[in-house]
């Protein structure tokens, strides 16, 4: 069997590959109470998986208050984000902030959601929500895992669209891992290569329909002009955000859904194009992530010129727990530094 190319997220044009061995489309239900065993592989659980409740109202003072708290005293009138609209009941931000684990079933090198046994990496997001937690008290932390659902490939595969659609099956798997804690959500996530996000999004519907699955869209493997994935960054533009946003809006209407949560990785200036241009809608809560790695000062500066500096609605910050270590001070940045940043993160993603 062959055995496909994988392309890690990292800022620098250099990608490095990675192997998985393919694995055919499952028909495994998401609704299975199911755990996964040291083979990876689905098994019986015993825990209970309790219906949600119908979501509260917003409460819109509050709402009011919290964008001001994350604004930080940010006095330049950028943040908080004006004229942006109350969300839909159930909305998550910015009531509580989001603390996630990010990688791939088939890969140990694209993030510690893949690199690590299921309760031991649980083990390990909690740690880091437990941090939170004590640095911001006022703010109930959200766990949650993001799996990259397409992968940006080092070969063409049978469509010549250099990306991987990881099988329903692995998807199942990562749904099942979020069960094993109550409440957890998760994230898919898109990097469409020299395919569209028209072509791939529609895929997901199914998983997208689930009131605790959200999506991720990673502009630096959505490329133009036939240029291939690695070989430089790519972008979107507003207008396929936006169509995006649309599509999320339409299925959270359609199907009494809590608002979903939107998040576009960017670290350069060109990864997003025309931003004044994204709409903001109720159904949906954009969050705008700042996603490079390096030392703190590297980080800060990313975050201040292209997240700080073009304002959508929310903010995401990442933290790498090898890439940032590279070079001097070669630690992670801490929650209490993170907090203050202007405006602060709602959305905190490891990888």
């Amino acid at each position: 069997m062959t055995k496909p190319k994988l392309l890690l997220t990292s800022i620098a044009f250099l990608v490095f590959t990675i192997l998985f061995t393919s694995c055919s489309e499952s028909n495994s239900k998401t609704g299975n109470k199911s755990a996964i065993n040291a083979n990876g592989e689905l098994a019986n659980s015993d825990s209970d998986i309790e219906e949600d409740a119908a979501p509260e109202p917003i409460d819109t003072a509050l709402y009011t208050k919290k964008i001001k708290e994350l604004a930080n005293g940010d006095t330049t009138g950028k943040w908080p984000v004006k004229k942006q609209p109350y969300p839909l009941a159930g909305a998550i931000l910015p009531y509580k902030r989001v603390v996630t684990y990010y990688g791939n079933l088939y890969s140990k090198k694209m993030g510690a959601l893949g690199e690590y046994a299921p309760k031991e990496m649980l083990r390990m997001l909690y740690a880091e929500v437990s941090k939170w937690e004590k640095a911001d008290p006022q703010t109930p932390v959200q766990p949650a895992l993001h799996y990259i659902a397409v992968v940006a490939a080092g070969d063409p595969g049978k469509d010549g669209k250099y990306r991987n659609r990881m099988p329903d099956k692995q998807i199942d798997s990562v749904l099942t891992i979020s069960r094993m804690k109550k409440g957890m959500i998760v994230f898919l996530d898109i990097q469409v290569a020299l395919s569209t996000i028209r072509e791939e999004l529609p895929r997901l519907e199914k998983y997208l329909k689930m009131p605790n699955v959200h999506l991720g869209i990673d502009p630096e493997f959505s490329m133009k002009g036939g240029v291939l994935p690695g070989k430089k960054i790519g972008t979107y533009d507003a207008s396929e955000i936006n169509y995006v946003s649309d599509y999320l809006a339409k299925l959270v209407k359609a199907n009494n859904l809590p608002p979903k949560i939107f998040v576009i990785h960017r670290f350069t200036k060109k990864m997003v194009t025309n931003y004044q241009s994204i709409k903001l809608r109720p159904e949906v809560q954009v969050v705008m992530h700042m996603d490079g790695w390096g030392e703190p000062e590297l980080k800060m500066g990313t975050h201040r010129h292209f997240i700080y500096s073009e304002p959508v609605q929310f903010t995401g910050f990442k933290l790498f727990y090898k890439n940032d270590l590279k070079k001097a001070p070669n630690r992670l940045m801490t929650p209490a530094e993170l907090m203050k940043l202007k405006p602060r993160p709602s959305y905190i993603q490891y990888q």
